[in-house]
């Protein structure tokens, strides 16, 4: 279990009245002045913070909804004693990875979780697989309030096929909705699952449309990424991993956001897929998880809001 934190919880308030006694006196000075200047921008200082401490499982996902809802509670306690606003799952945590589930016991077992989430007071991005009203079945991360109030869903949009089998595949399996951001605690947010962040080429007939850098320039500050891939014990196991790896912190370097990322942790003696913990924009990583195993994580982010101001 790792538990990592950063220390951003008290504003400099001197530095904040500075900054707003700079706005007025330029907001002042542009309207007595107005053909001095066609443009300036007031950058940043020390602005508006917000801290949005997130915490994720790496989550053994089988085929058994009750076992995944206890797994799912469990992390839910956890996310409780470590103060967290917001929980992330990995990709069909609930349902399993798959369409072919009992559709009815995955709703009572939603509500379940949701009502065990309001109680604790925590936020999810909870992967799932879930039949919608149109009848459809979408791979899905569900993002709900502290409430259980659903803030919507983002479904998976770049669904694995074969290139060599057009028939094969969850691209024929799993309907795909329009990419999306989400607000979370006054934070913008988005979420992508699996191969959404990284197109990997041996599973992708779809083009790579970066959907990271679309959330990026959507305004979100942090993607929820929820992971159930495939894994062995061979050569090619490495490679993935190395791919998925590299992947995510190019992504989160390019889109200079941040990035919580879970995988399925199943079978438990063998590495996941891909690394799970959280990527600053930086891309590096600031709360790296085991490979192996059951694992919990949990981490303050820290996002400030600059103002600008533009005159022509």
């Amino acid at each position: 279990m790792i538990k990592t934190t950063n220390n951003a919880f008290i504003k400099d308030r001197n530095s904040l009245h500075l900054r707003y006694l700079l706005i007025f006196l330029m907001i002042s000075y542009l309207a007595f002045n107005p053909g001095n200047a066609h443009a300036l921008m007031i950058e940043d200082i020390d602005g508006t913070e917000r801290t949005l401490r997130i915490a994720g499982a790496k989550l053994a996902v089988s085929d058994n909804i009750d076992t995944n809802i206890a797994s799912i509670k469990k992390a839910i306690d956890f996310a409780r004693e470590e103060g967290a606003d917001i929980l992330l799952t990995p990709e069909g945590s609930l349902s399993g990875y798959t369409t072919d589930f009992d559709s009815k016991k995955a709703e009572e077992g939603l509500e379940e979780i949701l009502e065990y989430a309001r109680k604790a007071k925590i936020g999810l991005a909870l992967g799932t697989c879930f039949y919608e009203a149109d009848g459809k079945c979408y791979n899905q991360v569900r993002f709900y309030d502290k409430m259980g109030g659903l803030l919507g869903f983002h479904s998976k949009i770049l669904l694995c096929g074969n290139h060599n089998d057009p028939d094969a595949g969850e691209i024929n399996d799993f309907a795909s909705s329009h990419l999306r951001t989400f607000e979370f605690e006054g934070v913008t947010i988005g979420g992508l699952i699996c191969n959404d962040m990284w197109s990997n080429p041996m599973c992708t007939t779809l083009h790579d449309s970066h959907l990271s850098q679309q959330l990026s320039k959507m305004g979100a500050q942090v993607i929820f990424h929820a992971v159930n891939g495939g894994r062995d014990d061979s050569e090619w196991a490495v490679i993935n991993w190395n791919f998925h790896a590299s992947n995510l912190r190019m992504r989160a370097s390019s889109g200079k956001i941040w990035i919580v990322t879970a995988d399925n942790s199943y079978p438990e003696n063998l590495n996941s897929s891909a690394p799970s913990g959280v990527l600053d924009p930086d891309g590096n990583w600031v709360c790296p998880t085991e490979h192996k195993g059951v694992q919990y994580f949990v981490y303050t982010i820290e996002l400030t809001d600059s103002i600008e101001i533009i005159t022509q």
